[in-house]
């Protein structure tokens, strides 16, 4: 055989035809169009928002597929291809400069995902996410629908969860400050309740709890930790004012648990998934000292130190 121009073109056409056989032609034919066990079809506002979602690129910015080797935000769950089976265009993702929405339906109320959208510094004071609030507050809320809705079946049990504890929180709220903190204290398990900060106060320490509450915190409690950080419009119940727990017997187990689990139904996230635990201890003594005047910080019952403390 000799290589003229046109065995060339021909055997280039062949390989090609080849490539997108195996490559497109075949996976397409031989797809798996089975739902998996969480998929339901959109409701119209939600494919609505996720129109939205395309229109302004969050998919640049934001994954969803979570793989066998991660473990963050929202990973509880192997993306499988039959949580696809109505997308088009699929929007898995390539970079994950802000956190998987693979199951974000759920993991905040909906005031939380407006007050984000309108600015994302008022709830994560850190974040590099541009504001949205140009887009309008209807446009807004149906976007949140969207993000309300990723993690279909889950999401809608995470939803049910986060309505039933939003009526709740106003209950409390509206009870007044007494009611509000005896409430805020009974969702914690007793256990908690009667846990101590294990670590001493120190100087140190409230310098790093500081910084940890002006990185993850002052967005919604404000810097003096009145509940009037710049999220508050959005939000409501309102951020904790953490004042009126003067008096109130609130110990380090109490904010502890708080912090890390959050308060489902309300703008309160968890954190478990981005403090350590001593972090969580420090910033929770830094509100006790600084806001709330009280800590039993190294108070009884006490176990040993730990290893590394003087």
């Amino acid at each position: 055989m000799r290589m003229t121009p046109i065995a060339i073109v021909l055997g280039a056409l062949a390989i090609l035809g080849a490539v997108v056989f195996v490559v497109v032609f075949y996976p397409y034919t031989t797809r798996d169009m089975t739902p998996s066990e969480i998929f339901r079809l959109r409701t119209q506002e939600e494919k609505a928002g996720r129109a939205i979602y395309i229109a302004n690129g969050c998919v640049y910015c934001h994954s969803q597929s979570i793989r066998s080797i991660d473990w963050g935000h929202g990973a509880d769950r192997i993306a499988q291809a039959g949580d696809y089976v109505q997308d088009q265009p699929i929007l898995l993702g390539s970079q994950r400069t802000g956190v998987d929405l693979s199951q974000e339906g759920g993991e905040h109320p909906d005031d939380w995902h407006v007050a984000h959208f309108i600015n994302p510094r008022y709830t994560r004071p850190n974040s590099i996410m541009p504001p949205f609030a140009w887009l309008g507050m209807e446009k807004i809320k149906t976007l949140t629908r969207h993000i309300q809705g990723l993690g279909f079946k889950q999401a809608d049990r995470r939803m049910e969860r986060q309505n039933h504890w939003k009526r709740e929180s106003i209950k409390a709220y509206e009870a007044g400050p007494r009611g509000n903190a005896k409430w805020l204290a009974e969702t914690v398990p007793e256990g908690w309740r009667r846990l101590p900060n294990p670590y001493p106060t120190t100087k140190a320490g409230l310098a790093r709890g500081h910084k940890i509450y002006q990185d993850f915190c002052i967005g919604c409690h404000g810097p003096i930790g009145d509940g009037m950080g710049p999220a508050q419009p959005w939000i409501y119940p309102p951020p904790l004012n953490f004042t009126i727990l003067k008096g109130k017997e609130i110990s380090g187990g109490i904010l502890y648990y708080q912090i890390m689990n959050g308060i489902t139904g309300t703008g309160m996230p968890y954190f478990k998934r981005d403090l350590e635990s001593q972090k969580i201890w420090e910033v929770g003594d830094y509100v006790a000292v600084y806001f709330i005047n009280q800590s039993d910080a190294n108070g009884e019952p006490r176990g040993i130190d730990a290893s590394w403390e003087p």
